[in-house]
Formats: structure tokens, sequence, C-alpha cells
């Protein structure tokens, strides 16, 4: 590659990149999600259209991976762990039993239905079960669900990646499945186990280090963040453990911990995966051969899609929720929020790098299966939440960044006051901050003043709060009570 090439190059990915970042935009007028038009996209870019070429299975399922772990990362970051912890069993039991019946159901459709070999009915299983955590996380968290059903959703998809990927890989090796039954789901055990272990312990590590190295510009923490993140995967990857399960606890431990420039590293790890999930999606489009499909692979696609929404996902719900006597309403939901994307597409280019023989008509089932459920579905999930009953509009929490002040042992909040926060009314005196904490400083309506005690806090307010190291928790957690219960938080309720 020379400079004018790379020019070239340059030029072509940076128009791209903004087509792609307006399509947002308009995927959000139309209703549909993104996804589709990124795939679109590479269709057009690719041979039958505008003549790129691009085949390589091997770099796909390579590259692919990695935008999963930058996608995941940001996915953790995100996830309020007290989200998650009430619903932390229905996610796992999904991710691991769910994805168990799922793969048989299809399995035994795509065989006798489909009159696919087992093998094959078995790949088709494992590929389409997994629910999709780019979807997941950029589809539903503009739906204001429960947070336990958000948080249910949100595990599955960043744990039950170690199962199918594991089961794909060993059904697309030569050699097949070794040890039988027993032995798979062993290494399934290992591998989940190992992941969420060495994930947690990366987690810890990086925050104790971040809390206690002052870095020298507030930009690197973003990075740094990241950086842990990929080396939890890579590092559970080299012990045979499940990378993505580590990547996804890592990244949910660091954003649930007392970090510094807290907000930007979320920010940053948004703008990245966003760039992860245009790239994915563009790239699978140009491994589409359009050319190559047929009646067929509409019709198995249409009906793979259809055995999953109507028969394997609800199945899988109410087998998982038995024992946990989840409310119906919940179960509906979740049996009909099991979105597909990324991971079933990028899964189907390990048997066709294989070289498993129809691995390419696998390919384009899964292709066909995963854009029409993306049209059915994801539109109607608002309608559907809301027909349900499972929205539960929550004032929103306040906005808090923070920044160390190493030489007074303190930390610099600062707080922008949303215009759903309860903050708005509210005196100074009455947020009842730990001793030695202040509200130094408040911008609003880009004057800055000093407050007392007795002034009165407004929506759009951005506050300067210094606090004590050792307080800096309770501080944050005496904040976002009053954002969410408003002046008598801790009086009339438990709201810290």
């Amino acid at each position: 590659m020379d400079a004018d090439t790379l020019d070239r190059m340059l030029l072509a990915g940076s128009v791209i990149l903004l087509l792609a970042i307006l399509a947002v935009r308009a995927s959000v007028r139309i209703g549909l999600p993104s996804l589709l038009i990124y795939l679109a996209m590479g269709i057009l870019l690719g041979e039958a259209v505008l003549g790129i070429h691009f085949d390589d299975a091997k770099t796909a399922h390579a590259l692919g991976f990695a935008a999963l772990v930058v996608i995941l990362t940001e996915g953790g970051l995100t996830t309020k762990w007290a989200d998650v912890r009430p619903s932390l069993t229905v996610g796992l039991l999904l991710a691991t039993l769910g994805i168990t019946v799922s793969v048989v159901v299809v399995a035994l459709v795509a065989h006798y239905v489909l009159d696919l070999p087992w093998e094959l009915a078995l790949l088709v299983g494992a590929i389409t079960s997994p629910t999709d955590a780019a979807a997941v996380f950029t589809v539903l968290r503009s739906v204001p669900l429960r947070p336990s059903l958000r948080g249910a959703l949100e595990v599955e998809s960043g744990l039950n990646d170690a199962p199918t990927v594991l089961l794909v890989v060993l059904l697309s090796a030569p050699g097949g499945i070794e040890g039988g039954p027993l032995g798979f789901v062993g290494i399934v055990v290992y591998e989940l186990v190992g992941g969420v272990l060495l994930g947690a312990l990366a987690g810890l590590a990086g925050a104790v280090m971040l809390r206690r190295v002052a870095l020298p510009a507030s930009g690197l923490y973003p990075i740094t963040v990241l950086a842990i993140a990929v080396l939890s995967y890579a590092g559970a990857s080299a012990l045979h453990a499940s990378g993505f399960a580590a990547v996804y606890i890592t990244a949910l431990w660091l954003g649930n911990s007392e970090l510094p420039h807290r907000s930007s590293t979320r920010s940053f790890a948004e703008g990245f995966a966003w760039l992860a999930q245009i790239g994915l999606f563009i790239m699978l489009g140009l491994l589409v051969s359009p050319s190559d499909f047929d009646v067929a692979h509409l019709v198995g696609g249409v009906v793979i899609g259809a055995v999953l929404t109507l028969l394997a996902r609800p199945l899988s719900v109410v087998v998982c929720a038995l024992p946990l006597k989840l409310p119906w309403r919940e179960q509906g939901f979740l049996s009909l929020a099991g979105l597909r994307g990324a991971v079933p597409i990028v899964l189907a280019a390990i048997p066709i790098a294989e070289r498993v023989p129809r691995a390419v008509d696998v390919f384009n089932v899964v292709f066909v299966l995963v854009v029409v459920l993306t049209v059915v579905t994801a539109p109607a999930l608002p309608w559907i939440a809301t027909r349900l009953r499972v929205i539960e509009e929550r004032p929103r929490d306040a906005e808090v960044e923070a920044a160390p002040l190493e030489h007074i042992d303190a930390d610099l909040l600062q707080v922008y006051i949303t215009q759903q926060s309860r903050l708005h009314g509210v005196e100074i005196g009455e947020l009842r901050l730990p001793p030695g904490t202040s509200v130094s400083l408040i911008v609003r309506d880009r004057t800055s003043f000093t407050p007392d005690l007795r002034t009165t806090l407004k929506r759009g307010d951005d506050l300067l709060v210094v606090t004590p190291r050792r307080d800096r928790g309770a501080t944050e957690r005496r904040l976002q009570a009053v954002s969410r219960g408003g002046r008598l938080a801790g009086w009339m309720r438990d709201d810290e």
C-alpha cells in the first residue's frame, strides 16, 4: 500500500462513515433498526452493485469477533448493576438452558421439515439461537422497560455467545464434538465459569488501578478502560475460557465502579461501539452475494424465523421462567424480544471458513432470517411493551462526572440536572450531603455563581461538588437518591 492508495481509502471510508451516521437519523424516522440500513449499504458496495469484492469468511469471522468485543464493552459499561442483579438468574438461565432448548427445537424442525442432515440442522440451531448484544443494547434501551426485564435481556445477550460459539466451532471442525454431550457440557461450564471469574478479576484489578493512578490527561481514562476490557477478552481466550463472558463482566464491573471521568468513558465507549457496529454490518453486507440466493433460502429463512419466534423462543422462556414464577406478561415480552442481529451472521461465517459442505446455504438462510426477524420484531417492540404493560417510567438520574484532586485527597464531581430529575426545586441545604462535602459552584444559563444553603437548584444546572475521596460514593448515592425521590428522599422511603 502506498500513500495514494491510503488517501483513496481514507476518502472512501470517511464518506461511507458519514453516510452511515446520517443513516441512523433516517432509520429513526422510518422506524427501522439501523443495522438493516448498514447491511443494505454493504450489499450496495459489494460485487453485485458497485463491485467491491469481499468473500474472505475467515477475515469476516475475526473482525466480527473484534467488533463484538467493543459492543459488549459498551454494553457492560452502560449497564447498571442495580438493574442486572434482580434478573441475573433469569439472564443466566436464558443464556444456558434457554439456548439448549432453542437449539434442539430449531434442529428438529430443520431436520424433519427442511430435510437437512443432522450436522447442518444442529449448526442452524446453534447459529440462530443466540440473541445479539448490538441489537439488544441499541433497540431495547430506547424502550422504557422495567429494569429487571432490560437487565435479563442484557445479561442473556452478554453471556449466551459462549455456548453457541463453542458449539458452532466444534460442529464446523472436521472431527466434530469429542467426548459426547457430557464432554461438551463440561467444556461449556468451564468456559462460562472461567470467563466470569477472569472477567470479575480483571474488572476489580482495573478499578483499583484507575482509582489509585492519576493519569496525566482525562482522555487517557477511556482508552485505559477499553484496553482493560480487551485484555480481559484476550486473556480469557488464551486460557480457553469464554472471552465474551469475560469482557462483558469486566466492563460491567468497571461501569459500576467509582472511576474518574466515568461519564466521558461511557460516551467514548458508546461512540466506539457505534463505529464497530457500522463496520461490522457493512462488512457482513459485503460478504453477501445476492446472486447466490434462491427460493429455498428465502423459504428456509422464513420458516426458521417463524419457528424461533413462535415456538423455540417462547418454549425456552417458559422452561427458564418455570422455577422463578415470572409473571406471564414478562414471559410474553421476553419471548418476543429475543433480537437477532450480527451474532448469527458472524457465526454463520465460521462453517464457510472451515469449508463445511452447504455452509453457503446456511449463511444465506441465516441472513434472510435476521433481516425478516428484524423488520417484523424490532419496530413492534415498543407497542408490545405498552400492550403487555411492562413499561416503567422513572425519573432520570442526574448525570455525574468525576475528576480526581490528588493533592488534597478529594474528588471534584460535575453534576448535570436533567429535565426529568427531581433535584429541580431542591435547596442546597436540603441535599443533606456528607460532612465536608460542598456545592462550590453552579453554572446556570452560562452564568456561574457561588451558592449558599438557600440556593434552589433548577433543571439544566451544572453543579461542581467537592467531596473527600472517602465520601465520594456516599455523595453520589445521595445525589442520585434526591434526583429520583426529591427532597424527601430518605425520609419517606429508603431511596439511598
